[in-house]
């Protein structure tokens, strides 16, 4: 008996997903449990497993496609099996496919045209599919040279309510329009019936400069569109504060052998300043908070997550119960979780529940910086690196190694005064570390 493969939900709100690739490919025989594909979404790419056991067929997706969840994909067959009819296997799948349209299995994709063309096509009942662009796109040149083509041999009548004057044009000259953005329609043809010829077309503008253009990948654009909405809604502001970081350096020598020896990880500054702000933020839970339709919701747990640079853009995998977890369950669940997200391997739970954000910029050498507030948390850490600088000393000039904090805070949250002990509190613990212990 055929079993359908569906657009898994990975995440609570996801709405759909990226087909990366087959693992398998048509008619290859498949295990229960064996990985068949990955899959991307807005935070994580995953290898899913056969639901069952036989012969991968029936394919409907391609790779690069994006799929809503619950719409079949593919299918496992018995031997000799055919897939089911096409009216009865997009039907939605459990629960996440309610509100999801059966699909039309031979063309998973939308058609790619301009919003004029699609209004176009609209009033004259015509699917875009049939029509082939000149460009990258669709245009309304393209529509209007189908519409033409089509009613003069009888196979389409245009629409008498459509306010479309039908331009007659050469192959070339619709081409150079579709090329230039041309409207065939505002152009005056020489050719006959009035027909557009190439000379017709308005000299081609000197080009601009060359430039190159890149399309960001779905990590990038996600990371771009919620740094937007959380500078653009959240009301920012900023508590800086320069710490010594001698004892730090200090805890970091005595206690990296151990750590290393242990779980065979090597201990980061990092790792001492998630411990520490985890610690901190049990004496100030609205730092630990989140903001959630007008009301702020305390959060029990304290997750930090930290900010990760990837070649595909930002992500915050998560440290779970940093105030409660050693510095060797600290330093090894970063280290797993770093090399997850270098690899596109982080799995959900490894994104989810944070509840305060530090982002560490040291290791670039760079001193301070603000930090854009990881919604809806209240708060992101932003640390700079470690440098020498001359500091006075009970009325003495004297060289200590320097860390600068810079705290972002939702004001919705979190006030200035708030804010401020926290930051106290844990810039003591920098700077006097052993304090953890009592």
């Amino acid at each position: 008996m055929a079993t359908n493969i569906i657009m898994p939900a990975l995440e609570m709100a996801q709405e759909s997903g990226t087909l990366v690739s087959w693992l398998k490919q048509a008619g290859q025989a498949v295990a229960k449990g064996e990985p068949i594909m990955e899959i991307e979404t807005d935070k994580v790419t995953i290898e899913i497993e056969a639901p069952a056991s036989g012969i991968l067929g029936g394919i409907l997706v391609r790779e690069g496609d994006v799929v809503p969840v619950g719409q079949t994909i593919a299918w496992i067959l018995d031997p000799g099996e055919s897939p089911p009819a096409a009216a009865a296997l997009n039907q939605p799948t459990g629960r996440h496919n309610a509100s999801i349209p059966p699909a039309v299995p031979a063309r998973p994709i939308s058609v790619e045209a301009s919003p004029v063309a699609r209004n176009i096509a609209s009033e004259q009942g015509l699917d875009l599919a049939l029509v082939k662009p000149a460009g990258k796109r669709i245009e309304k040149a393209d529509v209007m040279a189908y519409i033409q083509e089509a009613h003069g041999s009888g196979a389409v009548k245009a629409n008498p309510a459509a306010s479309i004057r039908l331009s007659p044009a050469s192959p070339k000259a619709r081409r150079l329009a579709a090329e230039r953005g041309l409207e065939l329609s505002s152009i005056s043809g020489s050719g006959p019936l009035g027909a557009v010829l190439a000379m017709d077309l308005p000299p081609q503008a000197e080009p601009a400069a060359p430039s190159n253009l890149e399309t960001p990948g779905t990590l990038w654009r996600v990371m771009a569109e919620h740094m937007t909405n959380s500078w653009s809604s959240v009301p920012h502001f900023y508590l800086m504060r320069e710490v010594d970081a001698s004892q730090l350096i200090e805890w970091r020598s005595h206690v990296t052998l151990a750590v290393e020896k242990l779980n065979g990880t090597k201990l980061t500054f990092t790792d001492l300043l998630v411990k520490t702000v985890g610690f901190a933020l049990r004496s100030h839970p609205r730092l630990n908070a989140a903001w959630a339709d007008g009301r702020i919701q305390s959060n029990q747990a304290i997750n930090v997550g930290i900010a990760t640079a990837t070649d595909e853009g930002l992500i915050v995998p998560v440290i779970q119960n940093a105030d409660q977890a050693s510095l060797g369950e600290i330093a090894a669940q970063r280290s797993r979780l770093t090399k997850l997200a270098q690899e596109r391997k982080l799995r959900p739970s490894d994104v989810s529940g944070g509840t305060f954000t530090l982002t560490n910029l040291g290791m670039y050498r760079v001193d301070a910086f603000n930090a854009i507030i990881n919604t809806p948390q209240a708060a992101i850490l932003a640390v700079g690196r470690i440098a020498e600088r001359v500091v006075p000393v009970e009325g003495k000039a004297v060289v200590r190694p320097m860390l600068v904090l810079t705290l972002s805070c939702d004001h919705r949250v979190v006030d200035g005064a708030r804010a401020a002990l926290f930051l106290d509190e844990l810039a003591t613990l920098i700077e006097d570390p052993w304090r953890l212990l009592i």
